[in-house]
């Protein structure tokens, strides 16, 4: 049963966020060492992750993006990023939170993006997606595509100039807000996500199994995810020449 589990996911939401907005000293954001995804720890990130591993390890293994491997007693594969976009939450960005899949053999099962910063919470297992909220647990409403947007997201558009330069003559404007899981998971209501670099599970496999119902183009260095097969084709032209 995947309900347990996402019960549990939220509620460790929840308690991270409350964690991190009640926190009123400087240790949260200390750098501590380098985590296994390869990025500089803060304080948070390991606080965070304490969180998720009391809620998620009854339910299998956890792959933390902080601490790796973490054994747990579930059958299930636990993919974490106890707080994706840490350089926002250090720079008081409210563009922050978790990004949560559960897998079993190799499959994502269900999954639970949240952004600790407003409450937004959205969750996928079965054939129900929709919002929810940290703040108001009696939120709901689910998630369907918004046809007027008018900005798509770009995660590390800085690094690509050129890509940048391309979406632009197209009229095609977009941000840069710096957390690739929670682009993914507003992927329906932005007009497109784009990603380049690394392909970590702890940033796309949650956002991934969200986007399953979009135009989606992966490879091993780039992301195209799209609710319109225009923009979508016209976004491959761009990023495929690069």
């Amino acid at each position: 049963m995947l309900e347990p589990f996402v019960d549990a996911a939220i509620a460790a939401c929840r308690e991270a966020a409350a964690l991190i907005a009640s926190s009123e000293d400087g240790e949260g954001y200390r750098a501590h060492s380098r985590g296994a995804g390869g990025d500089i720890s803060i304080g948070f990130d390991l606080l965070a992750e304490a969180v998720f591993v009391r809620y998620l390890r009854p339910f299998g293994t956890i792959l933390s993006e902080e601490s790796g491997t973490i054994e747990g007693e579930g059958d299930a594969l636990i993919i974490l990023d106890p707080v994706d976009g840490s350089d926002n939450l250090k720079s008081c960005f409210p563009y922050y939170g978790a990004s949560i899949a559960l897998q079993r053999h190799g499959r994502t099962e269900a999954a639970v993006i949240s952004n600790f910063a407003n409450g937004d919470c959205f969750v996928k297992y079965h054939d129900r997606h929709y919002q929810t909220s940290l703040f108001d647990p009696d939120m709901y409403r689910s998630v369907t595509i918004h046809p007027h947007a008018k900005i798509g997201l770009f995660e590390k558009s800085p690094d690509y100039c050129s890509h940048a330069e391309a979406l632009m003559q197209e009229g095609l404007k977009f941000r840069s807000p710096g957390a690739v899981a929670l682009s993914l998971a507003y992927a329906h209501v932005v007009n497109y996500v784009l990603f380049m670099g690394p392909m970590r599970p702890y940033d796309l496999d949650a956002g991934l199994f969200m986007c399953e119902s979009l135009h989606v183009f992966k490879d091993a260095e780039r992301l195209v995810v799209a609710k319109d097969k225009r923009v979508f084709d016209t976004l491959l032209g761009i990023f495929l020449k690069g």
